[in-house]
């Protein structure tokens, strides 16, 4: 999966990982990561997600990642925000009082473009790539983020002959091997989604279970 095929998902409105509402293990496991008001967070591959919204209103800087451009320009329009833009060589800044959104290739951003992160969210960035992207994924996250530094995964497993994906499966065993060298994991969440999600059940899932990490930077 290149770049060219989330666009035309944006442009084609086919964006069925958008949640219409703030997702519930955030609201459950955020408060556990100890964060003082006003720490950086970051949300990679972050698309109009309302979960920034809800960050933000706890007090937090949110720093999004996000390809396209019509995805960060529905996250401001849809919520009635005026952002301000700056136009840099390989990405775009959109900015609006404690939330910004960088518009461009996650894997070319570099901790300067960034800035600092003082932790990260993860609902649908992992899960959106396939398993040959993940290991880079997990490697260019660790680059933007230093020591220490707190974040909570959310990821779906299903038996992945079922359904080819997006959103893709992610075991606990891969989360495990993806992250061990650079997080510790603490497993927060096993939850039989199924009966919750009518779309995967359309598509003919026979099983699908939600899962919540607490990490930190070693």
């Amino acid at each position: 999966m290149d770049t060219q095929f989330w666009l035309e998902r944006w442009e084609a409105g086919q964006t069925g990982f958008h949640q219409g509402v703030v997702n519930d293990y955030l609201r459950r496991y955020w408060p556990t990561l100890g964060l003082e008001p006003g720490s950086r967070v970051l949300v990679p591959l972050c698309g109009k997600s309302l979960d920034m919204l809800w960050l933000g209103a706890q007090g937090y800087r949110v720093i999004g990642i996000e390809l396209s451009r019509l995805a960060a320009e529905s996250f401001f329009s849809e919520n009635g925000l005026t952002p301000e833009i700056h136009e840099e060589p390989h990405y775009t800044r959109f900015v609006h009082e404690k939330t910004e959104l960088i518009c461009g290739d996650f894997f070319r951003l570099s901790a300067a473009d960034v800035g600092p992160v003082d932790a990260f969210y993860d609902r649908a960035a992992l899960i959106a790539l396939p398993a040959a992207q993940r290991p880079a994924y997990t490697c260019q996250l660790a680059k933007l983020t230093g020591r220490g530094t707190p974040g909570l995964l959310i990821t779906l497993d299903y038996n992945q002959l079922e359904m080819s994906g997006p959103p893709f499966a992610v075991s606990q065993q891969e989360v495990s091997g993806l992250f061990e060298s650079s997080c510790s994991i603490e497993h927060l969440l096993h939850f039989d989604a199924l009966e919750a999600n009518a779309r995967f059940r359309e598509k003919g899932i026979t099983a699908l279970v939600e899962h919540s990490y607490r990490l930190r930077r070693k």
